[in-house]
């Protein structure tokens, strides 16, 4: 047993702190495979954890980071051997189990999936859990019916981490995506995802009319509260949003309206405790619906010691696309 540098949360007097530092290994909670961390990612939970700004942490101390990609280093797993190439997203990492943001993790092995071939540890979290949550929103979209000839999709908070991936993805798929955005600079950055239309996020942020003009099929939301009801009113009749994030808010102003009268779906993503075949097949789609140049395109990176200060910049709305951390 040793040491290893990690980013670890502490309870203070007045909300948290955070630090990077040396944690023993000792410490590492229970799990079957101990993996070398690689790579790991910022997500918005990451910001908020780091930040304090929201009750993300829910025991002390806490490794910081939410997923991560690396090599098993030793495994009691019947499904892992030391050498493989793997990824893990959520299940409490980062919240309720030390997280990502460290040399090593010690997880339960039906946590871990299999690197599809193609895919390397850094591209996994430049993907990373803001991604693999794109991907479960396209595929519910699919399972409710949603075409390509159905009509086109709308993507909000597009210029982040999870509307950036599903921007490409739904481009390359065929559908005719239009992108919602705040910040007017990164049209040019949306259009080469893909994007079709941009729109200002401005326009879906007035007081929600029960039913709306129809606009589009289906659509992927980050960003919750007035914009998702926003988005539900100008929904077509027997399309859906997949819902999987809260930027704005958890609140909902909108009425039965859309449900009713145009069965409108609202499906939910959790990406969390989603569970393990699902996340395998969201994967395997991941390797062969992302455009990899498209990936490299909104990808930036950052080490370990400045996902502080990245924590801070996303929740205040200027972090582009996906931003990959090396830690080892």
């Amino acid at each position: 047993m040793g040491t290893f540098k990690a980013l670890r949360i502490d309870k203070a007097d007045k909300g948290t702190t955070a630090q990077i530092t040396q944690f023993d290994e000792a410490e590492l909670m229970d799990g079957d495979v101990t993996v070398r961390v690689e790579w790991s990612t910022l997500n918005y939970k990451d910001g908020l954890a780091l930040t304090g700004k929201a009750p993300v942490v829910r025991r002390f101390p806490m490794i910081a980071g939410i997923d991560f990609a690396g090599t098993v280093e030793k495994s009691t797993s019947p499904d892992w051997k030391t050498g493989d190439r793997v990824v893990c997203n959520g299940w409490g990492m980062g919240e309720t189990h030390l997280g990502a943001y460290a040399e090593k993790a010690r997880v339960k092995g039906d946590w871990l999936v299999k690197l599809p071939d193609g895919i390397s540890t850094r591209d996994a979290m430049a993907i990373g859990t803001a991604g693999y949550t794109a991907m479960l929103a396209v595929m519910a979209l699919e399972d409710h019916g949603l075409k390509a000839v159905s009509g086109a999709v709308v993507v909000t908070g597009a210029a982040g981490g999870v509307g950036s991936v599903a921007t490409a993805i739904l481009s390359k798929l065929g559908y005719h995506v239009i992108a919602s955005t705040g910040r007017a600079a990164e049209a040019d950055y949306l259009r080469a995802l893909g994007a079709a239309e941009i729109i200002d996020r401005a326009e879906l942020a007035a007081t929600p009319r029960p039913l709306n003009k129809e606009r589009w099929a289906g659509g992927v939301d980050s960003v919750g509260s007035t914009t998702l009801a926003n988005l539900l009113s100008m929904t077509k009749y027997g399309g859906a949003i997949a819902a999987c994030g809260l930027a704005a808010g958890m609140d909902l102003p909108t009425s039965v309206a859309p449900f009713i009268l145009r069965g409108v779906c609202l499906l939910g993503i959790d990406s969390v405790m989603c569970e393990i075949s699902r996340r395998r097949t969201a994967w395997q789609r991941l390797a062969r619906d992302l455009d990899k140049s498209k990936l490299t395109e909104m990808t930036a990176e950052i080490p370990l010691d400045q996902v502080l200060d990245a924590g801070a910049r996303i929740l205040a709305g200027q972090v582009r696309g996906r931003t990959v951390v090396k830690i080892t």
